[in-house]
């Protein structure tokens, strides 16, 4: 924790990973980010049931742009990675994930509710360990059976055998280990940084105007950064459950594939 005290003994705590833990709502366990998750859900659910309620062949705007997300999620998505011949099944999956991360992300820039749900290391560690996790290892199996899904993932074509007793637990310790924990840590790592960017920069910049004295020119230069870290953070969000739901397909991918 950092804190600055200016010549008229004013003082700025920085914000840091305290603030990340809101105050419960309902004790002990229902805190903001909770209540944001189902809010979410809500929100998705909603959006396609209205969107798609009386469909039309010339769609209107909310048909539009439901049909927009679904097809990016579609053939932007789960067709390029998975490939044409099995991503079907898959479209689903992917286009919930991807709208999931995307509205949980953007809740950091709605005024009042301003956190993203993905800041906290839990929520997407559970979409990747619960869901994205066994659903594509079980396809796996289910396709190439539990032996030769472990070659398929741990042995790839052509290696020299010399080097199996190497390459096989590296393979290994990716595939089942660090797959599911690095995609959650990519969202989480990008939302709480520029969450946390954001809280400096604008809590800095009121400091500064309220309390700065001299240094109260700072202050604008303190709220122009927050702006335009606010709008390269609207990118950052949309980016992030991009890749998301992309390397959640990929996997799917990998996993069905005949080959690496």
């Amino acid at each position: 924790m950092t804190t600055m005290v200016l010549a008229d003994g004013a003082e700025f705590t920085a914000p840091g990973v305290k603030d990340f833990f809101l105050p419960k709502i309902i004790e002990p366990y229902v805190d903001k980010p909770m209540i944001l998750l189902v809010l979410s859900i809500v929100i998705i659910s909603v959006f396609f049931l209205v969107a798609t309620r009386n469909l039309k062949i010339v769609p209107g705007k909310l048909q539009f742009a439901a049909e927009q997300v679904y097809d990016f999620g579609r053939n932007g998505i789960a067709r390029e990675q998975i490939g044409a011949k099995d991503f079907k099944p898959f479209v689903p999956l992917i286009v919930a994930i991807f709208t999931f991360v995307l509205v949980n992300n953007l809740f950091g820039l709605i005024p009042i509710v301003q956190f993203p749900t993905m800041s906290h290391i839990g929520f997407p560690l559970a979409v990747s360990l619960f869901v994205v996790y066994p659903v594509y290892h079980f396809v796996g199996f289910k396709r190439h059976g539990f032996v030769g899904y472990l070659k398929h993932q741990t042995i790839p074509p052509g290696a020299p055998w010399f080097v199996l007793p190497l390459l096989i637990p590296i393979e290994f310790f990716q595939k089942f280990v660090l797959n599911p924990i690095t995609l959650a840590i990519r969202v989480f790592a990008a939302m709480f940084a520029g969450h946390l960017l954001l809280l400096v920069f604008t809590l800095a910049g009121e400091f500064l105007l309220l309390n700065g004295g001299i240094t109260v020119i700072v202050g604008p230069i303190s709220i122009a950064f927050a702006i335009a870290l606010t709008f390269l953070e609207a990118l950052i969000m949309v980016l992030q459950a991009y890749i998301f739901a992309l390397l959640s397909a990929s996997y799917i991918g990998m996993a069905l594939a005949e080959e690496h």
